[in-house]
């Protein structure tokens, strides 16, 4: 899930900065265009007789989005203008109150200060006094009623009425009389600052202890310590955004602006406004993980029963802050710009709160839809051609986003595309180059598709469909190939629409690949010698093949040029196919395990046939090398004599590369018998080098005429006799 919100985030984002960085300019262009039309035909004579033919407009836009982009930037760069307007705007601002405090210091009065500043104290003692009285109570009756038989296990009503009792009561009933009192005092600035701290103070008291109410009816089970975290660290900055909030609304009000200046109440209410952003921005971002937790945290059987609920909530906690950051950047920059239509700037900025949540709800909903199964082999393809769905409803998701979101700030991406030549380019480059990548994709998502499936084994071990070795080797070649086709189409047609010219580029790579191929010869020849291998399957991944060159091995890997093996030893060996002239293949279909035994003339050969075939039925009783025969053991009988004795030979048909393990488990046993059978013995091979008697040198005579007895040495002499040496 997590993987499946960070891709919607990541192509929301690099559609929106796209999307925005062409606009924004093409927006300022279309916007410079306008006047200088209006202007020429207002300077056209009202008597002036048509043209016989309309003029066509000059093409200003040429080498595609490109060229687009950068038109764009240049309109941008001589329109945009950066004058400090603003802080002009402030400074005038600034010199108006300083003007306006002036005079309010200096205008005559009929009462004296200290009579203003009496009335200030006054209203603030009421204030205060009334607050701390109510205070006490509500807090000692919250003390006895939680005290009481029916509220003892009911923490979470004990601790809002810990909340509401001291602080949202009090709250509620010192305004009302704080105003009370002020209709017996004249009118002064006194009055108005003491009655602007009250509803600040008593708003900020009020907002914080509402919130830290709701907060505390989350305070069980897992949420306990995300609560506990609120209610240590919320209090303090809630109240004092609360405080600094109602301020400045109230620093706005009409009765204040006319008795300080209107120009003073505003920059004050800006600067406090301001204020309550800051430290709004501060809590917001300091509690997101806590109140993400209170979010998503929910009980068990509710998770269970509801899964798409819980996700979505998930999604949600993670992405809470965001619209609220959003707003008060709105309204900090309405703040700043000039505190004007500040209306129409709240509208905007909750309607953009409002389709951020919905996108998010629906890109939650479409996660959902297009969840994966289980993996199946006959829903491989459509679980491939949905997920390509999934990413094109996102990217559409997206760019509604952009066009709503222009819609309710006041531009509308659509118009512009239509009514605006720049536009007009960049939705049709655009649409190109999406309609291009979404072609190569779908087209790769079909072939990797089909080439995986091939590749796959069989998920049951009684599947008869096994992947040859051919497929193996042929298929991942093929894969690389099919892969670097479509990129290499996709980036020159992308080029293309982009308004780069590729002629020159295909030109030079035509004649690049043309030096290239007579500088090397060689590689071409390696090149094509392994297409043919590969074609007429000489080889194969997994075969153990002998290479006239005198490498001989496992085979690895095969690339379009070299062959990869791996001998006996563990060392790997990279042959170029260009020097490959002969293959043996050991590894194809099936193999003989030959035997040639030699026994001595007077061994019987009936009883040496049957050791024979004795042995090769214990190997087929084997249940380890059962398996790599093909066949039981042929018996070929006697098969010459020489001057050495008898030679018997036999074989089994073995599978590719098993022969070798059949042949050393056949000798084993063939050994053992024989030499547990009186009547078979295995021949030796003369001459043997024997001592002459006469001179005492050694010297080389036939088999006939000496013997070699096991466990001594001997030297035959011509007489026939035997002597040790």
């Amino acid at each position: 899930m997590t993987e499946g919100v960070t891709c919607v985030l990541s192509n929301f984002k690099s559609v929106l900065l796209l999307c925005l960085a062409l606009c924004v300019g093409g927006l300022n262009a279309y916007a410079a265009d306008a006047p200088a039309a209006s202007t020429a035909q207002a300077a056209a004579p009202a008597d002036a007789a048509p043209a016989t033919e309309p003029a066509q407009p000059e093409i200003l836009v040429k080498g595609g989005l490109l060229g687009v982009i950068s038109t764009s930037i240049d309109s941008v760069q001589d329109k945009l203008d950066l004058d400090g307007h603003l802080l002009d705007a402030w400074r005038l601002r600034a010199d108006r109150a300083a003007d306006e405090l002036g005079k309010l210091v200096n205008k005559p009065s009929s009462r004296s200060p200290w009579a203003i500043a009496g009335d200030f104290l006054i209203l603030s003692i009421v204030w205060i006094g009334a607050f701390l009285i109510l205070n006490r109570i509500g807090a000692f009756i919250a003390n006895r009623l939680s005290r009481h038989r029916l509220l003892t296990a009911r923490e979470r009503v004990r601790n809002v009425l810990s909340y509401v009792l001291p602080f949202t009561i009090p709250a509620v009933i010192c305004l009302p009389l704080t105003l009370y009192v002020s209709h017996f005092m004249q009118l002064s600035i006194g009055r108005a600052l003491a009655l602007c701290l009250a509803y600040s103070t008593s708003s900020g008291i009020f907002s914080t202890s509402v919130l830290m109410s709701v907060v505390v009816l989350f305070n069980s089970g897992h949420k306990r310590p995300a609560v506990r975290i609120i209610r240590e660290y919320a209090p303090h900055p809630l109240f004092i955004i609360g405080f600094f909030a109602a301020l400045s609304d109230a620093l706005t009000s009409p009765q204040i602006s006319r008795q300080i200046g209107s120009n003073v109440t505003v920059s004050v209410a800006a600067f406090t406004g301001l204020m309550a952003s800051i430290m709004f921005c501060i809590v917001v971002i300091r509690m997101r993980r806590p109140v993400a937790h209170l979010i998503r945290n929910r009980p068990l059987s509710a998770r269970l029963t509801r899964p798409a609920l819980q996700q979505t909530l998930k999604i949600f906690s993670s992405l809470w802050h965001l619209p609220i950051l959003l707003m008060i950047l709105v309204s900090a920059v309405n703040l700043i710009g000039a505190g004007e239509d500040s209306q129409e700037a709240l509208r905007c900025a909750v309607l953009t709160t409002i389709l951020l949540i919905g996108t998010v709800f629906l890109s939650t909903l479409f996660q959902h839809m297009f969840k994966p199964a289980e993996a199946h082999s006959s829903r491989v393809y459509k679980e491939r051609l949905l997920s390509l769905l999934h990413a094109v409803l996102r990217i559409a998701l997206a760019v509604g986003f952009i066009e709503l979101l222009g819609r309710i700030w006041g531009f509308s991406l659509f118009e512009f595309a239509q009514r605006n030549a720049l536009g007009k380019v960049i939705s049709d480059s655009l649409s190109s180059i999406g309609l291009i990548l979404l072609v190569t994709w779908l087209l790769w998502v079909v072939m990797d598709t089909a080439i995986q499936e091939a590749l796959k084994p069989p998920t049951s071990a009684r599947s008869s469909r096994q992947p040859s070795t051919r497929v193996k080797t042929i298929l991942p070649l093929l894969r690389n190939a099919i892969k670097i086709i479509l990129v290499v189409i996709c980036t020159i047609t992308t080029m293309a629409n982009l308004g780069i010219n590729v002629a020159p580029l295909l030109a030079g790579a035509g004649v690049v690949g043309l030096a290239i191929g007579f500088g090397s010869q060689q590689l071409v020849q390696d090149v094509i010698t392994g297409l043919f291998i590969i074609i007429e399957d000489t080889i194969s991944i997994g075969d153990w093949v002998v290479l006239d060159s005198g490498h001989a091995g496992t085979v690895e890997s095969l690339t379009i040029r070299t062959l990869r093996l791996r001998d006996g030893k563990g060392f790997v060996h990279s042959v170029p196919f260009g020097q490959i002239k002969a293959v043996t293949n050991q590894s194809r279909q099936f193999a003989y395990a030959f035997f040639s035994f030699q026994f001595t003339y007077d061994s019987d050969v009936d009883s040496a046939t049957s050791l024979i075939r004795e042995a090769g039925q214990a190997i087929t009783d084997d249940f380890l090398l059962a398996s790599k025969l093909q066949g039981p053991l042929e018996v070929f009988g006697l098969d010459r004599m020489d001057m050495n004795g008898i030679v018997i030979t036999a074989q089994f048909r073995t599978s590719s590369g098993g022969q070798y393990a059949v042949s050393r488990a056949f000798n084993d046993k063939l050994k053992r018998l024989v030499d547990k059978s009186p009547d078979v013995r295995f021949a030796q091979t003369y001459p043997q080098l024997v001592m002459s008697p006469h001179n005492g040198q050694f010297s080389q005579m036939e088999g006939d005429e000496q013997q070699a007895l096991p466990g001594k040495t001997t030297v035959v002499n011509k007489d026939g006799s035997e002597s040790p040496v």
